[in-house]
């Protein structure tokens, strides 16, 4: 069997507006200045309490857990609003009915949200039967640590050598890489490219439309 693992936010699904909102948010309760725009989505796909961390100024005394809670509330707020979506990027959807349905390959998920937050998105867009294993922040080391990919493995019964991860993030890269799995990055989410390179990417993926082609070609590797 072959294992496929993808991060959510900005690889799957674009999720950047809500995600800056609610941080904005979450920050201006507290009467903190916001964080910039770049520096929100530099830290997307780490565990939330990691990303709230890097954001806030040493100097601060406000809590972590605090402004991670605040967050969390910004965000679900947004979500009930139908203004505020977090979209399947093109070609997405297809992509993976499309491996779904491929003899030996199976589907996973490894992010930075929260079981809740991941579920939400799934069943709102049909997905959620889709993949064997899920593997959220809520129980498992930030990435890069390779945790959540490690356990996706051992889940689906597959070892490193036979598994992609595909991610939008150096975070994801990282992960990939120590867990002994083929890197995939892919350059429509909040990485740079030539960041995802430098991380150690086998490839980087340019357009989203092209992402099932390119997946099947991918496999090949994994045999």
């Amino acid at each position: 069997m072959k294992l496929v693992v993808f991060d959510c936010d900005g690889t799957l699904v674009d999720s950047q507006h809500m995600i800056v909102a609610a941080m904005e948010q979450a920050f201006a309760n507290f009467g903190m200045a916001k964080p910039g725009r770049a520096d929100i989505l530099s830290v997307v796909g780490l565990s939330l309490d990691e990303a709230v961390r890097r954001l806030v100024p040493p100097a601060i005394d406000t809590g972590i857990a605090a402004l991670a809670e605040a967050y969390k509330s910004a965000f679900g707020e947004l979500r009930r609003d139908k203004a505020h979506q977090e979209p399947l990027y093109p070609g997405v959807r297809e992509t993976l009915h499309a491996l779904a349905n491929e003899p030996g390959v199976l589907l996973g998920v490894a992010t930075g949200k929260s079981r809740r937050g991941l579920a939400a998105v799934l069943e709102r867009e049909g997905l959620t039967d889709l993949f064997i294993t899920l593997q959220t922040a809520d129980t498992h080391p930030s990435k890069p640590h390779p945790a959540m990919l490690q356990a996706a493995m051992a889940e689906a019964g597959t070892q490193a050598h036979r598994t992609l991860m595909v991610g939008d993030t150096t975070y994801d890269i990282a992960m990939a890489r120590d867990a002994g799995a083929r890197a995939i990055g892919v350059a429509w989410g909040y990485h740079p490219v030539t960041e995802l390179e430098a991380a150690g990417a086998h490839r980087v993926l340019a357009d989203s439309l092209m992402l099932s082609e390119a997946l099947s070609d991918e496999m090949r590797n994994l045999d």
